[in-house]
C-alpha cells in the first residue's frame, strides 16, 4: 500500500511551563516609556488624596506633632510651640503634609502601577497574585509607617527632649526650638523609612514566587541579614539605640516570616539540598 503523501501532523507535548502571552521584547525605550506611563498615572492618582488632606492640613499637622507634644508635656518642657523663620515656611509645611498623605492613601493605586509596570514579564499564573500583591504591599507600607509613629516615634522624642533642662554651670537652660520644615522633613522621612522596611515580605515573597530564590537559600542567608539589618537600622534612624533597636527587630522578624512564606509558595528544595 502506498505511503500516504500526506502523514498527519504530530502536536508537539505541551510544554511543562506556559509561554509568555506576549513574547515580543521591548526595546528600552519603550520600557522608558512604559515607566513614565506608570509613574504619570500614580502622580495623577495622589491628587484626590492631596486635596483632601489640605482641607484638613492643620488637623494633620496636629496628628503629627502628637508624638512631640506627648513627649513635651511628660517631660515638663512647659507649653510645646513649633516655630518657623520663613513667612513661606507654613505653606510649604502643609504642602508637604498634603503630598505625603495623599501618597499614602493612594498607596494601592500605586503599588498597582508597580504590578503592571512588571506583570507583562510574568506568567498567566503568577498574574493571578495581582490583588493579593497591591492589597499585602499597602498593608505592609501603612502599618509599617503606623508602627513608626506610635512606637518609635514617642520613644525618639522623649530621649531627645529628656537632654533639655538647666545646666548645673551657672544656671544655663537648654531650651528645645523646634523648626517645622526641620521637624516634617526627619517625621516625612521616618515613616517613609518604616513604611519601605515593612515591604521586606512582599518583596521576598514576590522573588519566591518568581523562582529566584527558595526558602533555604533566605534561611542561609540570615546571617549576614542581621549586619545588613544593623546597618540599614543605623542609617534610617536617629542616633539612638532605642530607635534603632526598633527598627532592628522588626527588620529581622520580618525576614524571617519571608523566609516561612517562601517555603510555602516558593519553589521546593530537593532533600540533597537540604
Amino acid at each position: 500500500m502506498p505511503d500516504d503523501p500526506h502523514p498527519p501532523v504530530v502536536e508537539p507535548p505541551p510544554s511543562a511551563e506556559p509561554e509568555l502571552p506576549e513574547d515580543v521584547p521591548m526595546t528600552i525605550w519603550e520600557h522608558v516609556g512604559e515607566l513614565r506611563t506608570r509613574l504619570v498615572r500614580v502622580l495623577l492618582g495622589m491628587i484626590p488624596g492631596v486635596v483632601v488632606a489640605w482641607e484638613f492640613r492643620e488637623w494633620l499637622l496636629g496628628f503629627l506633632l502628637a508624638p512631640l507634644t506627648r513627649a513635651w508635656h511628660k517631660l515638663g518642657l512647659g507649653e510645646p510651640t513649633i516655630h518657623f523663620s520663613n513667612p513661606i515656611d507654613p505653606f510649604v509645611a502643609y504642602l508637604k503634609i498634603a503630598v505625603v498623605v495623599g501618597l499614602i492613601v493612594s498607596s494601592p493605586w500605586a503599588f498597582y502601577q508597580v504590578w503592571a509596570f512588571i506583570s507583562p514579564g510574568l506568567y498567566e499564573r503568577e498574574k493571578l497574585y495581582a490583588i493579593p500583591f497591591v492589597l499585602a504591599s499597602s498593608v505592609f507600607f501603612i502599618g509599617g509607617a503606623y508602627f513608626g509613629y506610635q512606637i518609635v516615634f514617642p520613644m525618639g522624642f522623649e530621649t531627645f527632649l529628656s537632654m533639655a533642662g538647666m545646666l548645673p554651670v551657672d544656671g544655663v537652660r537648654v531650651q528645645p526650638t523646634i523648626m517645622i520644615n526641620e521637624y516634617l522633613t526627619f517625621a516625612t522621612r521616618m515613616l517613609f523609612a518604616f513604611g519601605v522596611v515593612f515591604e521586606i515580605p512582599v518583596f521576598v515573597s514576590f522573588l519566591a514566587l518568581a523562582g529566584m530564590v527558595n526558602w533555604k537559600q533566605l534561611l542561609d542567608f540570615g546571617r549576614y541579614w542581621v549586619l545588613v539589618a544593623a546597618v540599614l537600622a543605623a542609617l534610617l534612624t536617629p542616633p539612638d539605640v532605642g530607635s534603632q533597636l526598633m527598627m532592628l527587630v522588626p527588620l529581622l522578624v520580618l525576614y524571617y516570616l519571608s523566609v516561612g512564606i517562601a517555603y510555602l509558595i516558593g519553589p521546593k528544595v530537593e532533600e540533597e539540598e537540604v
